[in-house]
């Protein structure tokens, strides 16, 4: 009832900022196999239950007592096997829910708990009917997530939707049960007409929601029919399969199978086991930031393994260019940061079954003389660098490395110009990177981590990730093995030269750049570690060419953070 009863326009109400986004929120409910909700009266929770109540593809059912309401709803997820919607206001209107929440853990039965609540700013601080309620049934359910305070913003509204059709799907896998959704509002809570959210009325059309269908987003299948377009691209993100060969190989099936250009992340095996047979784009970030070609270059399908890519460029692409996307994970867990129309996949790239072959495409001919173009562009002006400069320390590692040394990549700046700069190659390099949490901290310990026990390692670091953990030269004494530390110096953090704050000075030299004057000879003295001041390139190719097969060593870079940040600027955006 629900899929057919939805599957034409939308019901949305435009009225305010709040009808807006509920109407939203419960049209992704229904497409998403939600059928029935059970609500109690309460103000805070005023603009769901009204969406509720109005969408004709669900059954809206009031109950005063949320106790009674629980489990009502428990008894009709136990009989249907569908997820259930179950909504109350703010306060101990929640807590009555707990031991319907319980049983439905412990039998299997799917409720999407959604708890309306004050926005942060009532919060302790004594606002009437608010008590905490993040996490407030615990490990009880199998998900729980604090959605947004709404906004009328395309990108929030899209980030709604994907949440909550994450939320459906896991009330049903990899385990049917509860998951609960905190739901804060702002005032005006009536469906009053404001004007607010009329902006969007244009945007939220029936291919907003057409993605959607009950137990979306996320199938856990090996099978995957692709749709019948040449303007597909895959994205190879950010992985770290036990065996890279075999998943670079893997990939390129996938590739030759579709037709279809594979955008390979430094991060990912695929950039430096380039598969034969394939096209695979490395230069995206330089030659989509040409507006009119990567106009001409969008996709209507995108197919993204593993997870989304470190490039700014290339999300923002993504994101503007409308396409459905399919994402392949080994979990049900949310991946898609983008919130993009994904669907999610549960399965390895090696099980990922494409039957039909399809010739490579004159789209795919044209990512192919892009990248063969900004290729050839970036490793001319790199040649032909001869300052020190920061970028060409990455893409040197590239050319001069031993073939299948491993290479630990530092956060912010190196693992950016990584991105950028790193070339395809089948030198089997081995990456390592901390993109989990994506932060500074622990870079040189888990590179020696990396290092110990092994073969001859490098790690790519700027000053401020080095510095961050000095700690780790403790352990130096006990490497067995050898690690070689490229120390990008800028004096201070080079990646915030690249963002928006960059332009307010003050505060954002002492503040965000945060310069610093350490002598880095001294301090690897400090612990007897050998230390060499690069002079010029010819001296960093020897040192990298061949790498010691024990011990400690930091090459130091001195570089200008501002001009290189220019530079790099510039050098991207093909104006040099």
């Amino acid at each position: 009832m629900c899929a057919a009863a939805s599957a034409g326009l939308p019901t949305l109400d435009f009225r305010n900022t709040n009808s807006l986004w509920c109407s939203v929120l419960v049209e992704t409910l229904a497409r998403c196999g939600v059928g029935l909700a059970v609500t109690s009266p309460g103000s805070r929770s005023s603009a769901l239950t009204t969406a509720l109540a109005r969408h004709p593809a669900i059954e809206a059912i009031p109950v005063l007592d949320e106790r009674s309401a629980a489990f009502f709803a428990l008894g009709q997820a136990k009989r249907t096997g569908r997820p259930v919607a179950l909504v109350c206001t703010s306060g101990t209107a929640a807590a009555n829910y707990l031991p319907a929440i319980v049983e439905a853990h412990e039998s299997g039965a799917p409720l999407v708990v959604i708890t309306a609540d004050r926005p942060p700013e009532l919060r302790d601080c004594a606002s009437g009917q608010t008590i905490d309620q993040q996490k407030i049934f615990g490990g009880f359910v199998g998900l729980y997530h604090e959605l947004a305070v709404p906004e009328v913003r395309l990108e929030l509204l899209c980030y709604l939707r994907q949440t909550v059709a994450h939320a459906c799907a896991r009330s049903l896998a990899p385990h049917p049960g509860p998951v609960h959704l905190n739901a804060p509002f702002r005032d005006p809570l009536a469906p009053v007409a404001d004007g607010t959210a009329e902006p969007l009325r244009g945007a939220l059309g029936p291919e907003f929601f057409s993605h959607l269908t009950a137990g979306a987003p996320c199938v856990v299948t090996t099978a995957w029919a692709p749709p019948a377009t040449a303007r597909g691209v895959i994205v190879a993100g950010p992985a770290y399969p036990a065996d890279p060969v075999e998943y670079a190989r893997q990939v390129g099936r996938v590739a030759r199978t579709l037709g279809w250009p594979v955008l390979a992340d430094a991060l990912s095996p695929v950039r430096h086991h380039a598969p034969e047979g394939a096209c695979v784009v490395a230069h995206y970030d330089a030659l989509l930031r040409d507006e009119a070609l990567a106009a001409a270059l969008t996709p209507e399908e995108v197919l993204c393994l593993g997870g989304w890519p470190t490039s700014k460029v290339l999300r923002g692409w993504l994101a503007r260019s409308g396409a459905e996307a399919q994402l392949v994970a080994e979990t049900c867990a949310n991946r898609d940061g983008l919130h993009l129309r994904t669907r999610q996949i549960a399965a390895t790239v090696d099980g990922l079954e494409i039957t039909e072959v399809r010739p490579e495409s004159d789209y795919t001919s044209r990512w192919a003389r892009a990248e063969a173009a900004t290729a050839a562009r970036l490793e001319a002006a790199l040649e032909a660098e001869t300052e020190l400069f920061e970028p060409k320390a990455a893409w040197l590692l590239a050319r001069l490395l031993p073939a299948e040394t491993p290479v630990f990549v530092a956060n912010s700046m190196p693992v950016r110009d990584v991105e950028y700069f790193w070339p395809l190659n089948r030198k089997q390099p081995r990456f390592h990177f901390n993109r989990g949490a994506n932060g500074i901290d622990g870079t040189l310990s888990t590179a020696l981590g990396v290092a110990h026990g092994g073969v001859p390692t490098v790690l790519l670091t700027g000053d401020l990730s080095l510095l961050h953990d000095t700690n780790g030269f403790l352990l130096g004494p006990r490497l067995r093995g050898s690690l070689t530390i490229v120390l990008i110096n800028n004096r201070g953090g080079g990646i915030f030269e690249h963002l928006p704050v960059a332009g307010f000075e003050p505060p954002f030299e002492e503040f965000f750049a945060t310069p610093q004057e350490v002598d880095f000879g001294r301090l690897c003295g400090a612990y007897g570690v050998a230390h060499v001041v690069v002079r010029d390139w010819a001296q960093y190719a020897a040192l990298v060419a061949a790498l010691p097969a024990q011990g400690l060593r930091v090459l130091e870079i001195r570089t200008d953070r501002r001009r290189d940040a220019a530079r790099r600027k510039a050098l991207l955006s093909g104006s040099v």
